[in-house]
């Protein structure tokens, strides 16, 4: 499955002003470099992916992705625990929460987190990953769910996608067990919803409690 991660540093360091200096660079020779590094971390671990963040006063960053694939974690842990000393990169393993009130675009729908929400769905037989029902303002009171209909398979990855973006994708990945979606009840919050972008202050407060146990 996966080379040393010695060959893609290598490469790496090779290329390492050319990468930081980027801006510089025309688009089509920047995407030349970006679909070389990508076949060098193909040849690491295929199926790994990467991001470039934008340049600051710190310099760039550069995140591993595993894409939530579970099994391909130990890879991105193993390529960033054996990353050198390079000025001005900072190398990040796993792709980061990005905030609140955020608007992800997957497909053709949009997820406002300002205007959903979620509840815990608990479970006896898995209590250490979260259940989730998330409330969805663009459904029709009588929604339900359709397991063989491409439209709730987009919406359902699309709010994955969305959870991901609010906790990041470890705990997306290990902590986040089951979604299933339901319109938006008239009153959620007596209904026992929370507002979405809650949901990493609970994620913290679930991983506190359940080290505890």
């Amino acid at each position: 499955m996966s080379n040393s991660p010695e060959q893609f540093w290598n490469w790496f360091v090779a290329h390492s002003e050319k990468l930081t200096m980027m801006n510089d660079l025309d688009p089509a020779e920047r995407q030349l470099l970006f679909d070389q590094m990508q076949h060098q971390l193909d040849q690491y671990c295929p199926n790994l992916v990467f991001e470039v963040g934008d340049q600051t006063a710190q310099g760039r960053t550069l995140t591993f992705s595993a894409e939530g694939d579970f099994d391909l974690f130990r890879y991105v842990v193993e390529l960033v625990d054996n990353a050198p000393d390079v000025d001005w990169w900072e190398f990040i393993p796993f792709k980061q929460p990005k905030g609140k009130a955020l608007k992800v675009i997957f497909d053709r729908y949009t997820f406002e987190t300002a205007k959903m929400a979620f509840q815990q769905l608990e479970s006896e037989e898995e209590p250490d990953v979260i259940g989730l029902r998330v409330a969805l303002p663009n459904l029709p009171h009588s929604y339900k769910p359709d397991p063989d209909s491409d439209r709730d398979d987009d919406l359902l990855v699309g709010v994955y996608v969305t959870i991901e973006a609010l906790i990041g994708e470890f705990d997306c990945a290990t902590l986040i067990g089951y979604v299933e979606l339901c319109p938006m009840p008239d009153e959620p919050f007596k209904a026992g919803f929370r507002p979405m972008d809650d949901l990493p202050e609970f994620v913290e407060w679930f991983k506190r409690s359940r080290d505890r146990e």
